[in-house]
């Protein structure tokens, strides 16, 4: 199916961000934490951010398992119909305006964002004693924002079947770097194709969900264990998990709102 002018906008500024460096707030805060980074890569042994990956993965894959109650479709649909569209379910959205989705999913960007800072400067005023209840509850509001984006733009995305597209934002996000987007762009490749020709997702490698994405909460784990090291300081670390929450929950948004993009635009043009 043919693209509108709007779309082929779209579609450039896809490819541009995949091809794109870090963007502005990733740099500020990585240029701020690089002598964090260089302490913890030369005193936190391997096995701790191996366990740490351990951790993420368990993380995502129960907090994916419970994806009902992490967001509300009603929510996205009502937000669809104040906008004009004419919707019954979240697949509906797929053959809806772009511009309009656009619009719903830009606030959902925002508003989760904020809710992360917020959530990361309570829990950082606890220091060292609160991180363990900081990671969980971050990666919750993560998926919560992945799962509203990815419906805004007709793809729900609930059950342990979409975990390989769910990590793949969460590694961009914690990364950063051209190689990530890269892959979850192929990622979206092999969605698109399914959805297109009304077949059931698999991810794009054969086999397990362990042996497809081994490496990728590992790699999301050594790029956040650093960064929370100084949110142990009691007080300091309020800011400390705020902004880190802000940074991680940002990155994660501006993710999915590009790669559900061009998951609808791929899917459209396949049809």
């Amino acid at each position: 199916m043919r693209l509108t002018a709007y779309e082929k906008d779209v579609q450039r500024e896809i490819d541009k961000w995949q091809r794109a460096d870090a963007s502005l707030l990733a740099q500020a805060f990585s240029f701020v934490m690089k002598p964090v980074d260089w302490v913890v890569e030369r005193t936190v042994p391997p096995d701790v951010v191996d366990q740490a990956g351990a951790a993420v993965e368990q993380f995502l894959s129960l907090l994916n398992d419970a994806s009902e109650w992490t967001y509300d479709s009603d929510d996205v649909l009502n937000a669809a119909r104040k906008r004009g569209l004419d919707v019954e379910s979240i697949a509906d959205l797929r053959n809806q305006p772009l511009d309009d989705l656009d619009a719903i999913a830009k606030g959902y960007v925002t508003e989760n964002a904020i809710l992360a800072a917020v959530e990361g400067g309570g829990t950082g005023l606890g220091g060292a004693f609160l991180i363990a209840a900081d990671i969980p509850l971050l990666f919750t509001i993560n998926l919560r924002v992945i799962q509203q984006i990815g419906a805004v733009y007709g793809f729900s995305m609930q059950g342990p079947a979409y975990r390989p597209l769910v990590l793949s934002i969460f590694n961009v996000a914690s990364s950063n770097e051209t190689q990530a987007r890269h892959l979850a762009l192929r990622e979206i490749t092999v969605a698109a194709s399914a959805f297109a020709n009304d077949l059931e997702y698999r991810g794009r490698v054969s086999g397990t969900f362990n042996s497809q994405n081994r490496h990728l909460p590992r790699e999301i784990a050594k790029n956040l264990v650093g960064r929370k090291v100084l949110q142990a300081v009691p007080i300091a670390g309020a800011a400390v998990g705020a902004g880190i929450n802000y940074w991680f929950t940002s990155e994660a948004a501006t993710a999915a709102f590009m790669l559900f993009r061009a998951l609808y635009l791929e899917r459209k043009e396949r049809l």
